[in-house]
């Protein structure tokens, strides 16, 4: 079975950082985009960042542009996404998803565009 499996998720205090870390079951990441989304209890899935293949070309959300870095470590079938500067607002379950477009053009963070979700892994802000 394909799947992404996330981890790196925990509470941390406002203004702290965190590195989640997504890799497949079944499959090897460096022929796909790859997304993070997350989604806060009550609230529609949102996307936060997508890179490239590559790792040459990546999109931000505008609420993390600034605090948040994917990267991707193709050698070692990982995408991080380091987080910084940390917001309660950012307290949500956080997903790696493929992306499904095969065009070479920078990754959308549209929902509907991604594929083979992992579980999830919990992000919480809190004093």
């Amino acid at each position: 079975q394909l799947q992404l499996v996330e981890s790196g998720g925990g509470l941390v205090q406002p203004g702290g950082s965190l590195r989640l870390s997504c890799t497949a079951s079944g499959f090897t990441l460096d022929s796909y985009a790859i997304g993070w989304f997350r989604q806060a209890p009550g609230k529609e899935r949102e996307g936060v960042s997508c890179i490239n293949s590559r790792g040459g070309s990546t999109n931000y959300a505008d609420s993390v542009k600034g605090r948040f870095t994917i990267s991707r470590a193709n050698a070692k079938n990982m995408v991080y996404l380091q987080m910084n500067s940390l917001k309660p607002e950012d307290t949500a379950i956080y997903y790696c998803a493929v992306y499904i477009p095969t065009v070479q053009a920078m990754c959308r963070l549209t929902k509907g565009f991604y594929a083979y979700w992992g579980q999830g892994t919990q992000v919480t802000v809190s004093s």
